[in-house]
Order: structure tokens, then C-alpha cells, then sequence
């Protein structure tokens, strides 16, 4: 190993260090489950925005957009980031506050808690479901996590993808066994720091080895279709394509899937007070639009890094994901200095995908320990013995995970833009009619969740294979979230409406919301 590595592998090996010992000062402050996994409500407004972000964007952020952007010019990652942009901004605005008064109402930690607790799901049915699809889409979404990691290590070092995916994935699990909800939250605030450290840093490279970006701009406008957003050029087969209105309508969809993910909603739920969510909600808005626009326009400045030679040729996304990695590498070769910088943009590479993989392991354990054992099969465990299952099922989920993410070609996006239509289609419908609709009840709950859920496997396996070629072939969520939400509304007019007392806590939470 070169001395340049060495300086890189030990800033990589500091933050690393820094992680785990913010999960041994946690530890101790875990006496429940609800610790455990929501902090007992005690986020600051800073920490709630910053790390309910960092877990959103994970190592797609500055692994998969800055690909896709890169390989297939503006259209799909612009219309993506402008859905997410949306989408972040209006979930902050109209469900951040109902959700942290509803669920500090009714005494729920957990997503499939809330739902349960809200409609008052007697027969744990509604818990059931909801942990069932937190388990099948959160798995996969981790395992995503863990192999952008190994990616990273493998092509930084030469090192097996395998053995650096572990100790990645050993490094998450550690601190987030001992420290929980806080240490997590605690880790995704620093590494949302890191993260934008990573990102300006490449930029402000890119942009000087590119000559300016007027060269930068002058090399893609070549290619017909590269700056457009409506039509999209795939540097790999050297074609142009067309990104018409439904296209696009399905790439904003995106934003909609914000209204059903756990790791995020959990984020507002633990705020210490509700009134602090405003700040919360501006600080949240301006670094996610920031960074999304900063990541896009790294793709297309790495077309001409590209063209020159200064990072390699890349055969399509899934190997341009390691895009920034490569930049990295060339800024790390001027020197010591460079290449603990060098290591610092590649800890922001780690900081993005561990932020993410934290709280989704969390989620995970969650609904496995607390929703799964303990509320749907009824076994009774002490507040130790809930901690050790907590922290038991956060281990096993790992290892499952790290089994899913064994294979090295497989692509960050894709993984997660299907795992974030399943959480978006599943939950976000349901998670509206909690918070809007007061005659909502469980049976439509459980249908909107069933059939969004359902609808996303369907149209992503079936519908768009067999469709390929047709107006069908559009992004899972949107048609998903659609049959999901009507779902809800058929099936709760066509039942009994909810108990007198849920209405009166719905009408109650109105009222507490406006004070």
C-alpha cells in the first residue's frame, strides 16, 4: 500500500473511529425499547432536519445521481432530485407536526404502533402487515447500503468486494447495538456535515481539472439531448432518447414516497418539541435542494473528466456510481494534504450510505422486536430483555442484509428507487389518511397498504416487463400510490366507521396541533 493510501485509509479509519465511540457514549442512555428506537422524544431541531436527511439520501446521493446524471444526462436526475426537493418540503409542511402530536397522543414509537394505536386495531393485524413489508423493503434497502460501502473500498484499495462490504457493515452494526435511535441520529448529523464537506470539495475540483464550466457545458452540448429535460441522452450506447409528460410525471413521483418511509417519519416523531419543527423544516429543505443540484451537476461535470481521461470510461451507470470515488483518487495523487482530503470526501462517500443503513436497521429491528414479537404474537419481555431482542434483531437483520448485498455489479439506484416506491406506495397513503381523513378506518388501512404495497411488485415485475415499449413503463410508485389511496377510501366507506373515541382523539389532535 502507497503512502498516499495510507494518508486516505486513516481519515477513513478516524471517522470510522468517531462513529463507534458516539455509540459507546449512547449506550447507557438506552434504559427502554422506546429509547431504543425514538431517543424518548429528545431531538433538537438541528440534529431532527440534518439527520432525517442524511438517512433519506444515502450513498445514492453521491453514488447513484451523480451516475445517472453523468450517463444519461439532465432529464431523469433532474425531474428525480425536483420530486424529492418537492416532496421533502411538502411532507415537513403538512405531516411532520400532526405526526409528532398524533403519535405523542396516543403513546406510539413506531410506525406499524402508530397505525395500529390510530385505528384502533385491536386484533394487531394492521402491526402485522405494516412490519411484514417494513422487513421485506427495508432488507434489501440495507443490503444497498452495505454494497455501496464495499464498492467503495474495493475500488479505493483493490480490496475484496466481499471482506470491505463486512467490515463496512460491522462498523454500522456496532454503533448502532449500543446507542440506538440517539446514537444514530447523533451519527447522521455529523455525517450530513461530511456529506456536504464531500460534495463542494468534488465540485470545486471537477470544475478546475474541467477548465471552467464553460468547457464543462461546451462538451456536452455535442450530445443532442444531453442538456435536455425532456429528451435525455445514454452516453453508453450514444443514443438519444425522449422523456415526454408521463415520464416525467412518474420521475416526480418520487417525492411522493417521502410520506411513507419510517426512517423518516421516526425523525419527526422524536423531536423534543413540535414547535421546533419550522426550523427543522428550512433547514431540511435548503440542504437537500443544495446537495441534489450539487450531485447532478457533478455527473455532468464528470462527462468531460471523462472525455479527458482524468477518470476512467465508464460502460454504464451501476459502474459509474464510483464516480467520486475515482475523483477521490485523483485529487489524493497531488500530495499528503490532497489525499486526506482525498479520504475525507470518501468518509462523506461512507457518511451518506452508514446514515442510512443505520436507521434503516433500526426500522427494521423495530418492527421485527417490538411490532412482530412483542404486540402481534404477544410475548411478554422485560424492558432488558426488549433491549437485548432489540439489539439481537438488529444483528440478524445485518447478516441477512450482507447476504443480499454479496453481489458487487449490482446498482445503488435501482435497488434503491424500488425499495423507496415499496415504503412510499405501502405507507404513505395510509399514513395521509391517518393524519386528514377522520373516517378512515382499519379495514381501509389495512387494504391501501396490502394493495400499494402489492401493485409495486406487480408493476415493476410484470406491468413494465410486458409493457416495456408502452406508456405502462412508468416509475412504480405513482400507479401504486394511486390504487393504494383509493384502496383506503373504497374500502373504509364500504365498512363500519371508527369508534366514537377514535374520532374524538382525531378531533383532539386538531385542536392540539393549532396551539
Amino acid at each position: 500500500m502507497t503512502t498516499t493510501s495510507i494518508v486516505i485509509l486513516v481519515a477513513i479509519v478516524l471517522y470510522m473511529a468517531m462513529m463507534i465511540s458516539i455509540g459507546f457514549a449512547f449506550a447507557g442512555k438506552n434504559k427502554s425499547s422506546g429509547d431504543f428506537f425514538l431517543a424518548g422524544r429528545k431531538l433538537g431541531p438541528l440534529v431532527t432536519a440534518m439527520s432525517a436527511e442524511a438517512s433519506d439520501m444515502s450513498g445514492w446521493l453521491l453514488m447513484g445521481l451523480p451516475a445517472v446524471a453523468l450517463m444519461g444526462g439532465l432529464a431523469e436526475a433532474s425531474w428525480t432530485a425536483i420530486g424529492l426537493a418537492v416532496g421533502t418540503y411538502v411532507n415537513w409542511l403538512i405531516v411532520a407536526k400532526r405526526l409528532r402530536v398524533y403519535s405523542q397522543k396516543i403513546d406510539a414509537f413506531t410506525i406499524p404502533d402508530f397505525f395500529t394505536k390510530r385505528f384502533g386495531d385491536k386484533s394487531k393485524v394492521l402491526t402485522t402487515v405494516a412490519a411484514v413489508f417494513i422487513i421485506i423493503f427495508f432488507i434489501p434497502y440495507t443490503a444497498s447500503g452495505f454494497s455501496a460501502c464495499g464498492k467503495l473500498f474495493s475500488a479505493l484499495f483493490g480490496m475484496d468486494y466481499i471482506t470491505a462490504m463486512i467490515i463496512s457493515a460491522i462498523v454500522i452494526i456496532v454503533y448502532c447495538t449500543l446507542g440506538g435511535f440517539l446514537a444514530a441520529s447523533t451519527t447522521d448529523f455529523i455525517q450530513s456535515i461530511i456529506m456536504t464537506i464531500a460534495l463542494f470539495v468534488v465540485i470545486g475540483f471537477g470544475e478546475g481539472a474541467a477548465k471552467g464550466f464553460g468547457n464543462v457545458f461546451a462538451n456536452v452540448q455535442s450530445l443532442s439531448g444531453y442538456l435536455d429535460l425532456f429528451k435525455g441522452f445514454d452516453v453508453a450506447s450514444g443514443t438519444t432518447g425522449s422523456y415526454g409528460a408521463l415520464p416525467v410525471a412518474s420521475t416526480l413521483a418520487w417525492g411522493l414516497g417521502y410520506f411513507g418511509m419510517p426512517h423518516i417519519l421516526l425523525r419527526f416523531m422524536a423531536i423534543e418539541d413540535k414547535n421546533k419543527l419550522k426550523t427543522s423544516r428550512r433547514v431540511a429543505s435548503v440542504w437537500v435542494t443544495i446537495s441534489m443540484g450539487v450531485s447532478v451537476v457533478i455527473g455532468v461535470v464528470g462527462y468531460s473528466l471523462m472525455k479527458s481521461g482524468i477518470i476512467p470510461t465508464y460502460a454504464s451507470s451501476s459502474a459509474a456510481e464510483t464516480i467520486i470515488v475515482d475523483i477521490a483518487k485523483v485529487i489524493s495523487s497531488y500530495g499528503y494534504v490532497p489525499a486526506f482530503v482525498g479520504g475525507i470526501i470518501l468518509a462523506g462517500i461512507l457518511a451518506s450510505t452508514m446514515s442510512t443503513a443505520d436507521s434503516q436497521l433500526l426500522a427494521a429491528a423495530s418492527a421485527v422486536s417490538q411490532n412482530l414479537v412483542q404486540e402481534a404474537f404477544g410475548v411478554k419481555l422485560s424492558q432488558k430483555k426488549s433491549m437485548l431482542l432489540a439489539r439481537f434483531s438488529v444483528i440478524v437483520i445485518s447478516i441477512i442484509a450482507v447476504f443480499l448485498a454479496r453481489n458487487p455489479d449490482s446498482s445503488v439506484f435501482r435497488i434503491v428507487s424500488f425499495a423507496w416506491a415499496g415504503f412510499g406506495a405501502a405507507f404513505g397513503p395510509v399514513v395521509l389518511a391517518a393524519l386528514f381523513w377522520k373516517r378512515a378506518n382499519k379495514w381501509g388501512a389495512i387494504a391501501g397498504m396490502v394493495a400499494g404495497g402489492v401493485t409495486v411488485f406487480v408493476w415493476k415485475f410484470v406491468v413494465r416487463v410486458q409493457f416495456a415499449d408502452t406508456i405502462l413503463n412508468i416509475y412504480e410508485l405513482l400507479p401504486a400510490f394511486i390504487v393504494g389511496l383509493i384502496a383506503i377510501v373504497v374500502v373504509s366507506l364500504l365498512t363500519k366507521a371508527p369508534e366514537k373515541e377514535i374520532e374524538e382523539t382525531f378531533e383532539q389532535v386538531k385542536v392540539e396541533i393549532k396551539e
